[in-house]
């Protein structure tokens, strides 16, 4: 951005939590670290950054002048620039409604500005900003929206900056895996939960492999589930916590643009959510009915992108976040591994979602 318009910066931050307390300090998500998990997970796709300056915000010219460089006068914007190669076009600008930031950003001006800079070669081009969004008048706030026929998505890393799960009522016992927890399903449901059933001892039959899958994820986040204070919690990263959740809108948005709908089969990524705390609560995958879709877009080897996912997740050193999935994807992959490499292109990997008790 332009130094005239350092004011600009301040409104990606919160005001303050529930406490009072600042939450500026919090280190963002990385761009780059963003762009090598989309990379994995669309395993067959080249992923690539825009160069730094295709893009600048700048001060938008009222009646011939310069906006105001005082905090003051600049929260009284209307329209911020924003400037690409070949034009600047007018960002509206408005008061957020509950006040958790100073201002937020209009998505579809956003997304024009995404249209203007769409490379001709590219299959999709997706807008990551730090500033909180607004689409429409009614909304109080939007996290990302993808129009997949016009090849381009917006999302906000705003909101689920982890500093803000306690005001947003944003649960982190139950994330997933924990969300398929038999009982909390139930209460979510307005169900009493019923008695767990005890454990047979005289079958031999095997735990089932979903059982197993989902077991492996759940031991991963046991560790840190509970710990609800970022203060207090030191295995818990807040940036890497942001991390997984921009990573997960992300791919989210950019399914679309791969022409999947909101998915209603199985629990899956591609579901819709209607708030940040039923974020938390859907898988990092995909279900096997857009597994298919995406792999058949994308030309990929199965095997070959949860490999890929896997390695993200493990160079993700102090983490837990990217723990958990590393933990079920390497599940996948040892019931999966072929008995030699002929056997390996069309190994397909398939699975229920079941409750745990």
């Amino acid at each position: 951005m332009d130094t005239e318009i350092e004011f600009f910066r301040t409104w990606a931050y919160p005001e303050a939590d529930a406490k009072g307390v600042s939450v500026n300090a919090t280190a963002r998500p990385s761009h780059v670290a963003a762009a090598n998990y989309l990379g994995a997970f669309y395993h067959g796709m080249r992923v690539k950054l825009l160069p730094s300056k295709t893009l600048r915000f700048t001060g938008w010219i009222y009646d011939g002048s310069q906006p105001s460089k005082s905090r003051a006068e600049s929260t009284k914007m209307k329209l911020i620039g924003l400037t690409t190669p070949k034009e600047c076009i007018g960002i509206r600008t408005r008061v957020c409604p509950e006040k958790t930031f100073q201002r937020q950003l209009n998505l579809d001006d956003l997304l024009d500005v995404a249209i203007s800079v769409l490379p001709d070669d590219a299959y999709a081009l997706l807008m990551v900003v730090e500033h909180d969004l607004f689409e429409d008048e009614d909304d109080d706030f939007c996290c990302g929206r993808a129009y997949g026929g016009s090849r381009i998505a917006a999302v906000s890393m705003a909101r689920y900056n982890p500093t803000l799960d306690e005001q947003r009522n944003v649960g982190r016992e139950h994330a997933w895996p924990a969300s398929h927890c038999d009982a909390y399903v139930q209460e979510c449901c307005g169900v009493t939960p019923r008695a767990t059933k005890k454990a047979r001892t005289t079958s031999n039959k095997p735990t089932t492999r979903p059982e197993e899958l989902f077991q492996a994820a759940v031991s991963a986040h046991k560790p840190f589930f509970a710990l609800t204070s970022l203060s207090t919690n030191e295995q818990l990263s807040p940036s890497g916590l942001w991390l997984s959740r921009v990573c997960e809108i992300a791919s989210h948005e950019l399914g679309h643009c791969f022409d999947m709908d909101h998915c209603v089969y199985y629990a899956c990524m591609m579901q819709c959510t209607a708030s940040l705390a039923e974020d938390v609560r859907q898988p990092p995958y995909l279900c096997p009915v857009d597994l298919a879709k995406v792999l058949r877009a994308t030309g990929a080897d199965e095997r070959e992108r949860y490999e890929a996912i896997l390695a993200f997740c493990e160079g993700q050193e102090g983490t837990p976040m990217f723990a958990v999935p590393g933990a079920w994807i390497r599940g996948i992959l040892a019931e999966s591994a072929p008995q030699d490499q002929s056997s390996r292109q069309g190994s397909k990997v398939g699975f229920r979602n079941t409750p745990i008790e």
